[in-house]
């Protein structure tokens, strides 16, 4: 795994050393917009709209719009002078709380732990007292210049860390259209609901559950590429990746090329000599002598 942050865990006086590596990954399939006409890959370009013309990174500034069509400019030195203020390499355990306390609304990214360099003892004894306390710690961390709440909690036989919103990042749920307040149901529909529920209870086993879309996308990908539906663009885009084969192959066919076009060029001073040759027979001197160092001129380089 790479390792993606490296600082410590602290609480009250103790300091661990640590490392974080990304807990999950998105396996969504990705598509690409192609040109329907040629099948080569759309690109978007950075265009201001108003001065219509391309701009580079050198030309963005980043701004906040408090008001529609109004921004606040904040240069890099501002952004920098911040960063530096606040990026701690510190994941401090403000509190201890029990997990079913917290709603998984909350819950954002997760992140495997693991001890850094002489963090090992102290790794296992802090996993130890959460596991024999039932606790989970309340830390707050900054990764990538964001400040974050987290939790830290044991997973089997390691700890993770899980980032959790800010209580003001989640929206009031009160705001969310047609939900029904009071009304009135029938014990017959609600007893034959508790039923069903009881009918399809068992334990939580993650590997039942697949992305059945994937898979079938996939299988859909891999049966078109069997088939030789695979295409080519108009004009294939730059990449760092090379094929060697095709690099190769190409090499080759290009020196075959120009070794079958080769003859053809050196066959041309001999079908010249001839028209010069046949004015010998039917012009004047002038016409004679002119003719005679061309023709020498063109054995002597066939004989070397």
């Amino acid at each position: 795994m790479h390792t993606m942050w490296k600082g410590s865990i602290s609480f009250g006086l103790v300091n661990i050393p640590i490392k974080l590596f990304s807990a999950t990954e998105d396996k969504d399939v990705k598509l690409r917009n192609l040109h329907k006409e040629c099948n080569t890959p759309i690109q978007y370009e950075k265009i201001c709209p108003n001065c219509e013309k391309d701009i580079g990174n050198e030309d963005i500034v980043k701004g906040y719009e408090y008001v529609k069509g109004k921004f606040v400019i904040l240069n890099d030195e501002e952004l920098k002078e911040l960063k530096d203020e606040h990026e701690d390499k510190s994941v401090e355990i403000i509190d201890f709380v029990k997990l079913e306390e917290i709603d998984p609304i909350y819950f954002s990214r997760s992140y495997f732990m693991g001890p850094g360099e002489n963090g090992s003892k102290a790794y296992a004894l802090l996993r130890e007292a959460l596991q024999k306390s039932g606790k989970i710690g309340i830390a707050e961390i900054t990764i990538r210049s964001k400040q974050q709440m987290a939790i830290i909690r044991v997973y089997r036989n390691s700890l993770v860390m899980e980032t959790i919103h800010y209580p003001d990042e989640v929206r009031n749920v009160a705001e969310v259209p047609g939900v029904p307040e009071n009304v009135n149901i029938n014990e017959k529909e609600l007893d034959t609901a508790i039923m069903l529920i009881d009918q399809l209870t068992t334990e939580f086993t993650p590997e039942k559950y697949k992305d059945e879309y994937r898979t079938a996308l996939m299988e859909l990908i891999e049966s078109k590429i069997n088939n030789n539906e695979g295409t080519t663009s108009a004009e294939a885009p730059r990449t760092n990746v090379v094929d060697l084969m095709s690099a190769l192959q190409a090499s080759i066919e290009r020196t075959k090329s120009k070794e079958t076009a080769a003859p053809k060029k050196t066959a041309a001073p001999k079908g010249n000599t001839k028209p010069i040759a046949k004015p010998k027979a039917s012009t004047g001197t002038d016409s004679t002598t002119s003719a005679k160092p061309k023709t020498r001129t063109t054995r002597k380089k066939v004989g070397t």
